[in-house]
């Protein structure tokens, strides 16, 4: 599994996402669909994104009761995303019933993943709004660890956190890790966030770039940072 660069296409809408592709000329890059433009778009975005040859990440972070959560499954491994995610604290039993949903018929599935806590989740949060007490790294490990049980591909996490999840849960236990930002860049209203040379160095094996790749001046020059920095 080589490292790659997912752009977040964090759009209101299709055409608007189809516009800021076409930047790219003939790359493709892999492309994660979040809420807001799956809820706009609906789930046909994903089968055109397929259509013009990028890597989809379906990223609606299923959390529910487990027979939901397989009914839910089922039907978007029908659209032919090549990874998606759902939410570790919904427990072991509901990441299986995810993976049996996710499973077609000949053996075929997506890439699986699961959320372990938000970048946007600081130990202050965690503590008052959620009464988890312990430190937070304890806490993405111990989700992580619950993932692999339960049989899952990977774990969403600080790019901070993932050497230490791959020193737990080995180095085929893949990561994809959000919060990246360039040395010279906002960070906007992530906490836990590094560059995309130190998340390499950390050990992501997918970094997911958002605002300093769709909100710069020439996406394509800060995408082609990205990678330089993080896969070459």
């Amino acid at each position: 599994m080589g490292k790659d660069v997912i752009i977040a296409c964090d759009f209101a809408g299709a055409e608007q996402t189809y516009a800021f592709l076409e930047k790219f000329g003939d790359k493709r890059p892999f492309v994660k669909i979040g809420m807001e433009l799956f809820y706009a778009a609906g789930p046909s975005i994903v089968t055109k994104l397929k259509e013009r040859g990028h890597k989809v990440f379906l990223d609606l972070k299923l959390h529910d009761i487990p027979n939901t959560v397989r009914k839910s499954m089922a039907v978007l491994s029908g659209l032919g995303a090549d990874m998606v995610n759902l939410h570790a604290a919904g427990t072991i039993d509901m990441m299986k019933a995810a993976l049996e949903g996710l499973t077609r018929p000949d053996g075929t599935r997506p890439l699986l993943i699961a959320v372990t806590q938000l970048t946007s989740t600081s130990q202050e949060r965690m503590e008052n709004d959620l009464l988890i007490k312990e430190p937070i790294d304890q806490v993405v490990l111990h989700y992580a660890n619950n993932a692999k049980i339960a049989g899952l591909d990977g774990v969403v996490c600080s790019p901070l956190e993932a050497g230490k999840v791959h020193e737990r849960c080995g180095s085929e236990f893949f990561t994809v890790t959000p919060g990246v930002r360039f040395a010279d860049g906002d960070v906007g209203d992530q906490v836990r966030v590094t560059t995309p040379e130190k998340a390499k160095e950390i050990g992501s094996d997918y970094i997911v770039v958002g605002r300093p790749i769709t909100a710069a001046e020439d996406p394509l020059a800060a995408y082609e940072r990205c990678m330089k920095e993080f896969v070459d």
